[in-house]
């Protein structure tokens, strides 16, 4: 069998050794800097001839930046002979425009996909998509895996009463309802108008949270505007205590701030993006999907159903 390579590009080195301890590897050798002018310059440290090589990185901020860093990082696999490469995003950015929904827009998640695929990666990893139908715009092998089943474990654990699993938006529904189901919940949904890009206005709340404690789940935050009406609706109509779990902390321009402020009892993130300013929330509790990628990483090397990790 062909020898494992696990590769980390800079945009969370940190999550990729606790892949890499998962497995028992060490992280693969490799130089990443930039030029004077800002181009990025990538070496890999190590003999890769037929080996079965992953490249880990998410495509946050600097969003272009890493993205370059990961077309650099598969082309030098590809000139290295390696057997076969795939690339592990753990959050796959360029996502939300999913679709041509207005004239003269480009479809950027379908823009990425043909990048990537394009270079000469042979298969995907990833995890929750804003849209599973990106999971089509590649040619090529996709699997997709959901936070949700590193979140269920521990929000069993945390025995909340009267529980309602809240979507902020009629996109996540499908996640809410598999989340609810497990913890034996009732469902809520939040229907919103987006008046323009990270602009949300919330409309109504679709079913009962008056005296309930409700549990906002969605795939992402960003700029926080979505999930703070979201909780401020939910609390006018009667709900008790808020939690919020999100698999992407994005956390760009005001999203931090308006964190701080929101009248959360507890919120959950996975650490598929590093973010420099999340130790200032003092509710918020960051759930480790290493291992999950780790056992993934591991059936696929040895060609194994991924698919059977979310059965089991």
């Amino acid at each position: 069998m062909s020898t494992i390579k696990v590769f980390s590009g800079s945009s969370n080195p940190e999550f990729v050794h606790k892949v890499c301890d998962y497995l028992g590897e060490k992280p693969g050798a490799i130089i990443r800097k930039k030029f004077s002018d800002g181009e990025t310059f990538i070496k890999l440290g190590e003999n890769i001839r037929g080996a079965d090589v992953f490249l880990v990185q998410s495509t946050s901020y600097p969003t272009n930046d890493h993205i370059m860093e990961l077309l650099l990082m598969i082309d030098a696999c590809q000139r290295a002979s390696a057997g076969r490469i795939t690339a592990v995003i753990p959050y796959y950015g360029y996502a939300r425009q999913d679709r041509k929904s207005e004239p003269r827009v480009p479809i950027s998640a379908k823009v990425l996909a043909n990048l990537i695929e394009t270079i000469g990666v042979d298969r995907v990893l990833t995890m929750d998509l804003h849209a599973d139908q990106i999971q089509g715009f590649f040619d090529i092998p996709v699997d997709h895996l959901y936070g949700s089943a590193v979140f269920i474990e521990y929000a069993r654990k945390l025995n909340i009463p009267d529980l309602t699993v809240v979507s902020p938006d009629a996109g996540g529904s499908e996640r809410a309802r598999f989340i609810a189901k497990r913890l034996d919940a009732t469902l809520a949904l939040i229907d919103k108008r987006r008046p323009m890009a990270n602009v949300a206005e919330v409309m109504n709340v679709i079913g009962d949270v008056h005296g309930r404690n409700v549990l906002i789940v969605d795939d992402m935050i960003d700029t926080a505007g979505t999930i703070t009406k979201a909780i401020y609706a939910l609390k006018e109509k009667g709900a008790l205590d808020a939690y919020v779990f999100a698999s992407h902390a994005v956390l760009s321009g005001a999203g931090i701030d308006r964190l701080k402020e929101m009248p959360v009892k507890q919120m959950f993130f996975t650490d598929s993006i590093k973010h420099p300013r999340l130790e200032e929330l003092t509710n918020v509790t960051i759930m480790s999907v290493a291992g999950l990628f780790g056992e993934a990483i591991r059936r696929i090397h040895h060609d194994e159903s991924v698919n059977a990790l979310f059965l089991e």
